[in-house]
């Protein structure tokens, strides 16, 4: 039986087995932290739905509320993204370079 999304903010859910449960804007499998890691990067509310054709600017500004009303937990979120992509990285190298040897 199908578990039906919390909806937690406007245009924002949380359903566990979509990103591993964290917050994504509704109907897409689009996180918050994506958002924000692009907001981060230097684009604005605009670029980002450029980037993101299926996203609207109200899903923009809710995930960008969002961010700014649960900081702390989207932040330990970003790190954790971040590290993980390092990891990659870090195996990637490793096996670039066993393959050259």
């Amino acid at each position: 039986m199908a578990t039906a999304a919390k909806v937690v903010y406007s245009h924002i859910t949380k359903q566990p087995g979509v990103r591993g449960g964290k917050a994504c804007i509704d109907d897409t499998r689009i996180s918050v932290v994506d958002v924000v890691a692009l907001l981060k990067q230097g684009l604005g509310d605009q670029q980002i739905v450029e980037r993101y054709p299926s996203l609207n600017l109200a899903q923009v500004h809710a995930a960008i509320s969002y961010y700014y009303e649960n900081r702390e937990e989207l932040e330990a979120d970003l790190a954790e993204d971040d590290s993980a992509e390092a990891e990659h990285e870090r195996r990637r190298a490793e096996y670039l370079s066993r393959r050259t040897r």
